[in-house]
């Protein structure tokens, strides 16, 4: 790398060139050729075609309201000579163009935090892959140390928007561990994507009812790794604030605790869970798709306030990390976007590591190799569901205390109806309801009943 001033842009500060001569970082140039190999999957044109043709439809259709004359219509003189006898007394190309105009961006230059974990997997892959300057934004994807910077920033409007843990923002839109500040969850980012490691001293201590004693690490208290630990451990008769000691340590400093004997297990996001198996530490006792399968874990999201000042650009945030999220769906895609996410601007992790993490192909540490092709997804719905069986763990834990409105909260934190727009926006399908009901090691959470449910815990917080 080089550092070189760009004449043309004389208030820009000074830049590192890489080396191949091009403007892009090192990062970039890396894993550039995977990522023209996914930008060429792009469904941008598709949907971009099928705006045209809905527009198409819609003139004929106007023109030619009865179906059987409709129909005589084009076979006689087939389509292409059909909207050129329409185009010549009305403007279609117009309206095409008008069908895909959006609003003016109120802000183009955006930096976005997030944790380096395969959770983030859109919001960091829609930059190598050019969704978020399709969108007429210029965005900066920024590496963070941990989640209390990552809040900090976000308090401090250091960041226009970041990848959170998906309890967060209700935590901060509620006060608990900082100003109350209103956030809103705008995707979740991945489902699944967790596991509870385990020290290799410990192969023999499979029982939970064994792990009296034991020092844990989540990523952060308002986490869904912190509040499935508990819920783990509890359903197993050990109480989480007793029993055993569970500690905040930011992801990328897991596997060394374990290797230092610090810890003797993490619930933490992949890429450590199996990074702990590459470096012969620990293996992984269980995923967490096994406690819950489909649960939520990180989110894309930014502030209420945000939102209300650049509407347009927060839509074409939203756009973005929708297709980079329809993209990371497709098991196909899946090495490719390993190779993306690899360097050091991103993960810096071993690709080989990352590959068994997204396609589900891996090793466990204890000399089995698993298959489980969705053990970590990108399912983008924010479930407002989700969010009330959040507020019943916090409740339950004690972070919340006294009666909550679990409804209000989370419609106004997760924000689904917008999700459901924007996601037909980009041609995706948007499944109907807010409020499905989910199960948990077998035991079904109804949201209707929330506050039952977090008093029904015989091991809980009790104010």
């Amino acid at each position: 790398m080089t550092p070189y001033f760009d004449p043309y842009n004389a208030d820009r500060p000074l830049m590192l060139k890489c080396s191949c001569g091009r403007d892009h970082t090192a990062a970039e140039h890396e894993a550039e050729p995977a990522a023209a190999t996914l930008r060429a999957r792009s469904e941008t044109a598709d949907f971009e075609a099928y705006s045209k043709e809905f527009i198409e439809a819609t003139l004929v259709k106007a023109l030619f309201p009865q179906d059987a004359v409709r129909r005589r219509f084009l076979r006689a003189v087939g389509k292409g000579a059909a909207m050129s006898a329409i185009a010549s007394v009305l403007p279609v190309t117009s309206l095409q163009a008008m069908a895909q105009e959006k609003g003016a961006l109120e802000k183009k230059d955006l930096k976005i935090g997030f944790i380096p974990i395969t959770c983030a997997t859109p919001l960091i892959m829609a930059h190598p892959l050019g969704f978020y300057r399709q969108q007429g934004l210029n965005v900066e994807v920024v590496k963070t140390a941990g989640w209390a910077l990552i809040r900090d920033k976000m308090l401090n409007k250091e960041y226009d928007a970041t990848h959170f843990l998906s309890p967060m923002p209700l935590a901060i839109t509620l006060g608990l561990g900082s100003n109350a500040t209103p956030m809103n969850v705008a995707t979740i980012q991945n489902t699944n994507g967790q596991a509870i490691t385990l020290a290799l001293k410990h192969k023999d201590k499979r029982d939970p009812k064994d792990w009296k004693g034991f020092k844990f690490a989540v990523p952060f208290d308002y986490s869904m790794h912190n509040f499935l630990l508990r819920y783990y451990v509890a359903e197993h008769g050990l109480n989480p604030d007793t029993d055993i000691q569970i500690r905040v340590v930011p992801p990328p400093e897991m596997v060394a605790n374990l290797r230092a004997g610090n810890i003797d297990g993490f619930l933490g996001p992949d890429p450590f869970n199996q990074r702990a198996v590459y470096e012969e530490v620990g293996f992984i006792h269980i995923l967490t798709k096994e406690l819950w399968n489909g649960h939520p874990c990180c989110a894309f999201g930014t502030s209420a306030e945000f939102i209300q000042k650049n509407p347009n650009t927060f839509a074409a945030l939203y756009r973005s990390v929708l297709k980079a999220a329809a993209m990371a769906r497709k098991p196909e895609n899946r090495e490719l976007i390993a190779k993306v996410i690899a360097p050091q601007a991103y993960l810096n992790q071993p690709e080989v590591v990352l590959q068994q993490v997204l396609t589900g192909k891996f090793a466990d540490g204890l000399g089995s190799v698993k298959n489980v092709p969705d053990r970590a997804d990108f399912d983008p719905m924010p479930w407002q569901s989700m969010a009330v069986w959040m507020l019943t763990q916090m409740q339950r834990w004690g972070y919340i205390k006294g009666d909550v409105n679990y409804k209000q909260i989370a419609e106004q934190v997760f924000l689904l109806t917008d999700a459901k727009k924007h996601m037909r926006e980009v041609d995706m399908k948007a499944p109907d309801g807010a409020y499905p009901k989910f199960k948990i090691m077998g035991r079904e959470f109804d949201p209707a009943k929330a506050a039952d449910y977090a008093k029904s815990f015989p091991i809980r917080k009790v104010a």
